[in-house]
Parts: structure tokens; C-alpha cells; sequence
């Protein structure tokens, strides 16, 4: 690569870079506390060149009181400071359960109206084979069931983000918030909870199933009928949460998943996730559409068993994913037609750092995600999934967000479109940590001065025709993710490669 001083390289190499805010930011009291701490640390945020911060605005605080009692507040206040400040902000539609996976340290459940309706129908909330219910988000079985006081949970969830609209209008229309992400599952992300620490997950289980509820029973039923294939049930042999592939029926060699019936059923749990994404997602286009923000969907990175046969932990999760069957690409397809955004973690992660044992390869398994959104032409962003504070992590960042490096003749052909840093906390803070930090944001940024514009959406378009699922599950065909750099041209430690 021909040497090029800063100033030569195009500003479309430049890469927005956000930071999550603590879970507990908004209290569960619906409380905005630590104002001045918070203040101080985004100011710093700010003047170290960061574009802006995350906040997961949670349902099991907003809508507490009751049906479509909304107290926005707290979250009002929270939004003015970060505008104030000059950071932009990405607001999570946190629809799940703030407890139970891996960094919670903070405890919101959902609403205690929902969770009272699910004490005289625990059906609404998934369920495993032993018939365990976990209450971190409903199950998408009750998606279009009228359980919730006359309204279903897409409802629910449509109402909610209408309200968060019209709250929220003076920062919309500011351009202030510029990203919704929706949450479509624990965790926020699009899956099945089928690894939740709270009931003995322990990495690197396999998982398990979670449709063993009643409304998930009855929609397998009729779509076996339907296909002519009534004997069809759910399966018996796919093992317990911290079970390996081989010690299962379902996902040993030759097992149960490679068979007629597996194939089966693995394409209706894999469906009705998709079929959940698509119906929250268009809702949100609904309510957001002609704001100048975007929508987003985020993808679980389950990295171990990826290198097994069977991966068997990511189809546990929903993701029909195998060596000759791309399960992301139709979750990118599905985001298209609504013009989102597709947010996956485990950025930071090199196979190098997995036990040998879990058969875990968070890089290819990266490329093929970021590969099928950018087939799709979507925007692709991340996060990070663990807090790290170290050049190997940020290293890893920086290849995955330019997987091709800098471009000195315009933007990148693969660049990431934003990229979120979990999360601001008092290690991030400390000297050390946050002098390597600010270097990691300049790389971030391409060496260039921050961009306070840079990246700021066009008005959201409406959402396109329903896509049939036969042309989402054309997107399953296998095809070559797109080649990486071995290492980035943008180390945090290495200065810049065109000097």
C-alpha cells in the first residue's frame, strides 16, 4: 500500500464509534442516578473523540405501573444530557430481562403485568423440554396471541415504541437519536434463550430447544399437518444445556439433525424466528420511518461447536447454520426489505483464545455474518461481547471493521457502519485503560479528526414488500465469505501505517 499522509485518507474510511452506557443507568425506581458521575464520563467520552453512546431503554421500567402506563422521564433526562454533551444516541428497545447472561450485574425484569398474566399462562414464556419456563422474554409463540389485556405482543411492542416516538419527538427530529435497535429476544438479540446461565448453562453447552410451550406445540402441529408429515413432533434426543454434540441423539454423527424429520424441524424453529424479526422489525418501520435514524437487529455470535459438524449451540439458538447451509443470510434478507441494520457481537475474539475443547471459532464464524449482510447490501454493525481493555482485542476490532483496511481512493469496499463498545464502566475509566482506549477510537476513526456528521442516516424509508419464504430460504445456499486481511492496517499500537 502506497504511503499517504493523514490528511490524503478519504473520510469514508472513517468509522462511528459508540459506547454502551451501564445497564443500571435509568434504575429500575425509573430513577436517572449518578447524574454527575455520568456527566463527567461522557464528557470524556466526548473528548476523546467517541460519536456516541448506547442505552438500553427497558420495557420492565417504562411501561411498570400497567398496560400503556409509560413514564419516559428518567430517560428523557438521561437523552437531553447526552444531546447537551454533543454525543449521539443509539436507544435499545429492551423488550427482555436485564439478569441472567453473561456481564448482567443489574436486575429488571419485565413488567410485573406481564409477568402476572404469565403466572395464570406460564405457556407465554419459552420453555424447554423438562417443561422449565424462563421468563426473560416472551415467547414468539404468543406473538400474534391476544393474551396481554386485549392486545398481542407484537402489539405490545408496537405500542411501546410508538410512545417511546412521540416522547422522544424533539430528539428524533434533531437528528440526537440516531439508531433504534429492537429487541427481539434475550438478551436483545434475535434467538431462542437456549443457553441462559440462570437455569445451569455453563459455556460451552450445547443449549437447549425452547418450544415446548403450548402455542409453539400447536403451531409445529399444524405445520407438520400441513406438510403432510402428522407423525412429525418435537425432538426427544437433543440432550440438556451443557451437554456436547456426541453425547446427544440429535446432533451426534449422523444424528437425528441430518435426517428428513430433523431437517424439518429445524427449518420450522429456524422460520418462526425469522418470521418474529420480520414482524417487530416492520412495525418499527411503521413508527420510525421518515426520522432520520436507523433500525437494527442484533445476531447472537455462538461461536463454540462451530467447528463440530452438527453446530449444534447455534441451532439450539435458531440459527440453522451448517458447513453447506448459511443460516445469517436470510436474517439479512429478512432486514433488507425494511432497510436495517444487522448489529452482531464477538468482534474481539480470535479462535487462538477458545479451549480446544469447545470447537469454537468466533472469526470465521464473524466473517460469514458480516459476509451475508454485505451480500445483502445492508449496513452491518457490532459490539464487542466481553469488556476487554487490551491492543489484541482492539486489533481484532479494527480488522473486522475494515477486513480489507483503509481504501486511499474513497470508502472501503468492506467497512462495518458503526461499531459499539461494551460498555462504559469505572475499568474503562481507569488511566491505563482509557489512554489505550482513546488511541483504539483514532483507529477507529481512521487517524481523522472526529466527524461530528459523519454517518448520519437519510430518512427512513418505508418497508418493501414481504419477502416469501421460499426466496428467504434461497439465501441459505452455501457461497465463500469475503477474504480478510490477516491483521489490520490500523494497530492501536503500530501508528499508522502511512507514515
Amino acid at each position: 500500500m502506497a504511503p499517504a499522509p493523514n490528511n490524503k485518507i478519504p473520510i469514508g474510511n472513517y468509522v462511528p464509534l459508540y459506547v454502551m452506557l451501564p445497564l443500571g443507568v435509568v434504575s429500575i425506581e425509573n430513577k436517572f442516578i449518578d447524574q454527575e458521575k455520568i456527566e463527567k464520563e461522557l464528557k470524556e467520552l466526548k473528548a476523546a473523540g467517541v460519536d456516541g453512546v448506547m442505552v438500553d431503554v427497558w420495557w420492565g421500567i417504562i411501561e411498570l405501573k400497567g398496560p400503556k402506563q409509560y413514564d419516559w422521564s428518567a430517560y428523557k433526562c438521561l437523552f437531553l444530557l447526552i444531546q447537551k454533551i454533543g454525543l449521539k444516541i443509539q436507544a435499545i428497545m429492551s423488550f427482555h430481562q436485564c439478569g441472567g447472561n453473561v456481564g448482567d450485574v443489574v436486575y429488571i425484569p419485565l413488567p410485573k403485568w406481564v409477568l402476572d398474566i404469565g403466572e395464570k399462562d406460564p405457556d407465554i414464556f419459552y420453555t424447554n423440554r423438562a417443561g422449565i419456563r424462563n421468563k426473560e422474554y416472551l415467547s414468539l409463540g404468543v406473538d400474534n396471541q391476544c393474551l396481554f389485556q386485549g392486545r398481542t405482543a407484537v402489539q405490545i411492542y408496537s405500542d411501546y415504541m410508538a410512545s417511546f416516538k412521540e416522547n422522544m419527538l424533539d430528539l428524533l427530529e434533531a437528528g440526537a437519536i440516531i439508531d433504534i435497535e429492537v429487541g427481539l429476544g434475550p438478551a436483545g438479540e434475535l434467538r431462542y434463550p437456549s443457553y441462559p446461565q440462570t437455569l445451569g448453562w455453563k459455556f460451552p453447552g450445547i443449549g437447549e430447544f425452547q418450544c415446548y410451550d403450548k402455542y409453539m406445540r400447536e403451531d409445529l402441529r399444524k405445520t407438520a399437518d400441513n406438510a403432510g408429515k402428522p407423525k412429525f413432533n418435537l425432538p426427544d434426543d437433543a440432550g440438556t444445556y451443557n451437554n456436547t454434540p456426541d453425547n446427544t441423539g440429535f446432533f451426534k454423527k449422523e444424528g437425528t439433525y441430518q435426517t428428513e424429520y430433523g431437517n424439518f424441524f429445524l427449518i420450522w424453529y429456524s422460520n418462526k424466528l425469522i418470521l418474529h424479526g420480520d414482524q417487530i422489525i416492520a412495525e418499527a418501520n411503521k413508527v420510525f420511518r421518515g426520522f432520520p435514524v436507523k433500525i437494527a437487529a442484533k445476531v447472537s455470535g455462538i461461536h463454540w461447536w462451530y467447528k463440530d459438524r452438527s453446530h449444534a449451540a447455534e441451532l439450539t439458538a435458531g440459527y440453522y447454520n451448517l458447513s453447506d447451509r448459511d443460516g445469517y443470510r436470510p436474517i439479512a434478507r429478512m432486514l433488507s426489505r425494511h432497510y436495517a441494520s444487522l448489529n452482531f457481537t464477538c468482534l474481539e475474539m480470535k479462535d487462538t483464545e477458545q479451549p480446544a475443547t469447545a470447537m469454537s471459532a468466533p472469526q470465521e464464524l464473524v466473517q460469514q455474518v458480516l459476509s451475508s449482510g454485505w451480500k445483502e447490501f445492508i449496513d452491518v454493525a457490532g459490539e464487542n461481547a466481553l469488556a476487554r481493555y487490551d491492543a489484541t482485542a482492539y486489533d481484532q476490532i479494527l480488522l473486522n471493521v475494515r477486513p480489507n483496511g483503509i481504501n486511499l481512493h474513497g470508502p472501503p469496499k468492506l467497512k462495518m457502519a458503526g461499531l459499539t463498545y461494551l460498555r462504559l464502566s469505572d475499568d474503562l475509566m481507569k488511566q491505563q485503560n482509557f489512554d489505550l482506549f482513546k488511541k483504539f477510537v483514532l483507529k477507529m476513526h481512521a487517524d481523522l479528526d472526529p466527524s461530528p456528521n459523519f454517518g448520519n442516516p437519510a430518512p427512513l424509508r418505508s418497508t418493501q414488500p414481504e419477502i416469501p419464504i421460499e426466496k428467504l430460504l434461497e439465501a441459505t445456499k452455501e457461497s465463500r465469505a469475503f477474504p480478510w486481511y490477516p491483521f489490520t492496517d490500523m494497530s492501536v499500537e503500530g501508528g499508522n501505517p502511512f507514515d
